[in-house]
């Protein structure tokens, strides 16, 4: 199906992200799944060739382009070259973001060119081992002792947390207040006390780094504290929409490849002295998995559209994560089946795909707390 939301310059920049998938990336996914993700100087690499921060305004070293479309051509790339380890999507996606809108300009002008160059690589730490999508549960602190907060705390599932640089933490500036006290704190490598922790071992996405991080009488100088204080509760649930909308992009990537991969392998692969996708029920299956991906596509290219035109809801995009999600692992599933023994082979892509697809359903929200949050919005 033609799409009709991206221009020239968009279909050019996504000629520059695919060349540097093929030369920088995809020759070592099966490295950086070994090691858990690659180095920092992959980042470096990704900046010097434009890959990053370009929503960063020219005062701060980017290009000032506040166009999503140009991260939904990244993400789409990354996934078909095989390339998720990468996770510039958490700098991009999110992470520039919040600084733009809560950053004073002498916090800028310390972190925003480095995002932009790759020589700061970021992350967000929100989750906890007793707190998820509850942020109010948290039970990392941040006490204020002069001009310092001292932070400690642990946070788990952190997408990035062993290569990043600077990591935006959510604390308890006050513990009486709920939800209403929580902070948003930028804690940089190389502070004492602040670790990055062991590197989970996942049942996909190998090759991205996600790690514990834990934080021991952290000093943080009160320049580091992003946004108002007692504010950064407000601050996460206002940009989780985009977050949202962007894991959606990468589930309509992974569905678009893995009905590629499995079209060409129902061409090639034979039985019976013919293509198995000659036999009227995988031939209507995968016509049923292409409707299924061509109408997720549609959706959330109109979402796109509504970021574009900031009018994006946090109901629209809780559909889309959780409709685009549940719909990317029926398709998944069935790629994989599909592909008879060889699905569950790990040398064949499928399995990769299927693997790696699995926690679209739980990050950035699970699917019943997206539930949750369209339902309350009908009035119930």
């Amino acid at each position: 199906m033609h799409r009709r939301i991206f221009t020239e310059e968009h279909e050019t920049f996504r000629k520059t992200v695919r060349s540097f998938c093929e030369k920088e990336c995809t020759p070592h996914v099966a490295e950086w799944e070994k090691n858990g993700g690659p180095g920092r100087d992959l980042w470096l690499k990704a900046g010097a060739a434009g890959l990053l921060g370009w929503e960063v305004p020219e005062e701060f070293g980017g290009s000032g382009v506040n166009d999503f479309r140009f991260n939904a051509v990244l993400a789409e790339e990354v996934v078909a070259s095989g390339a998720e380890g990468t996770s510039f999507a958490v700098n991009n996606d999110i992470v520039v973001p919040y600084l733009l809108a809560l950053a004073t300009d002498e916090q800028k002008l310390r972190w925003l060119p480095g995002m932009v160059t790759g020589e700061v690589i970021t992350a967000i730490a929100m989750s906890e081992p007793g707190a998820g999508s509850d942020v109010k549960s948290i039970r990392t602190t941040a006490t204020r002792q002069g001009e310092d907060f001292v932070v400690n705390g642990a946070k788990t599932f952190i997408s990035n947390g062993r290569t990043a640089t600077h990591v935006i933490v959510a604390a308890k500036t006050d513990a009486s207040a709920g939800h209403r006290g929580v902070s948003l704190f930028v804690v940089e490598d190389g502070m004492p006390g602040f670790t990055h922790g062991r590197q989970l071992d996942k049942i996909g996405i190998k090759s991205s780094d996600t790690s514990e991080l834990s934080f021991d009488n952290v000093c943080v100088p009160a320049a580091n504290l992003l946004g108002e204080e007692n504010r950064g509760f407000y601050a996460l649930m206002h940009n989780l929409p985009r977050e949202r909308l962007g894991i959606a992009v990468h589930g309509v990537a992974r569905a678009s490849r893995a009905l590629e991969v499995t079209t060409e392998y129902a061409r090639s692969r034979k039985a019976f002295g013919q293509p198995i996708g000659s036999f009227q029920a995988n031939r209507f299956s995968l016509a049923e998995l292409k409707t299924k991906v061509d109408v997720m596509q549609v959706f959330v290219d109109r979402c796109i559209e509504e970021v574009l035109a900031g009018t994006l809801s946090a109901e629209d995009a809780a559909e889309a994560k959780m409709w685009v999600t549940e719909t990317e692992w029926e398709v998944l599933d069935r790629c994989l089946q599909l592909h008879g023994g060889y699905g569950y082979i790990n040398e064949y892509e499928i399995a990769r795909l299927w693997r790696d697809g699995r926690v679209q359903r739980v990050y950035g929200g699970t699917t019943e707390i997206m539930k949750e949050i369209v339902g309350r919005s009908m009035g119930f």
